[in-house]
C-alpha cells in the first residue's frame, strides 16, 4: 500500500480535505486548534510566523499535488483555508467566542471572495489561483477582526 506523499498530507490539512461534505469548512475549523495553541504559547507573533513559514510550504504543497492529481482547485486541497483562518486570526487572542466570529467570517469571506478574491479567483491558474483567493478573501477578515477585537471587544 502506498503511504500518501508528504504534499498530499499537507494539502489536505492531515486529510481533513477529504471529508465531506465542505472539506474547505473542515479545513478551517482544523486550523483552530493550531491558531489557539500558536497564540497561547507566544501570542500574534508567534501565529504570525507560523502564518509566514506555512504560505510558502503550502504553495509548494499545493503545486506538488496539483501534479500528481490535476483540476483547477480540487475540493481536497485545504491548506490554502489553514492559512486564511490564521490570517482572520492573527489578532484575535484565544477565545471561544471570537474564534467563532472569526470562523463564521472567514467561511462567508471564503465562500462570496469579495473582490480581488473573486479576481485571483478567476484569472490565476495552478498553486497561485488556489492558494491567494483565499489569502485575499481573509484580508478582509483580519482587519474586521482586527476592529473587533481592538474597538469593541475590548471597550
Amino acid at each position: 500500500m502506498n503511504r500518501p506523499s508528504l504534499s498530499f498530507i499537507l494539502a489536505t490539512w492531515f486529510g481533513l480535505g477529504k471529508l465531506r461534505p465542505a472539506p474547505g469548512t473542515w479545513g478551517s475549523l482544523g486550523a483552530l486548534p493550531f491558531a489557539w495553541a500558536l497564540h497561547s504559547l507566544g501570542g500574534a507573533l508567534a501565529l504570525g510566523i507560523a502564518l509566514a513559514l506555512l504560505c510558502p510550504l503550502a504553495y509548494w504543497a499545493i503545486s506538488d499535488f496539483l501534479k500528481r492529481w490535476p483540476g483547477d482547485d480540487p475540493q481536497e486541497i485545504v491548506i490554502d483555508e489553514v492559512a486564511g483562518q490564521w490570517l482572520v486570526l492573527l489578532f484575535v487572542p484565544p477565545d471561544l467566542l471570537l474564534y467563532l466570529i472569526g470562523f463564521v467570517l472567514f467561511r462567508i469571506l471564503d465562500i462570496t471572495k469579495p473582490w480581488p478574491a473573486s479576481w485571483a479567483d478567476g484569472q490565476l491558474s495552478g498553486a497561485m489561483g488556489v492558494f491567494l483567493d483565499d489569502l485575499l478573501a481573509a484580508a478582509y477578515g483580519c482587519f474586521g477582526m482586527f476592529l473587533l477585537v481592538h474597538f469593541w471587544w475590548l471597550s
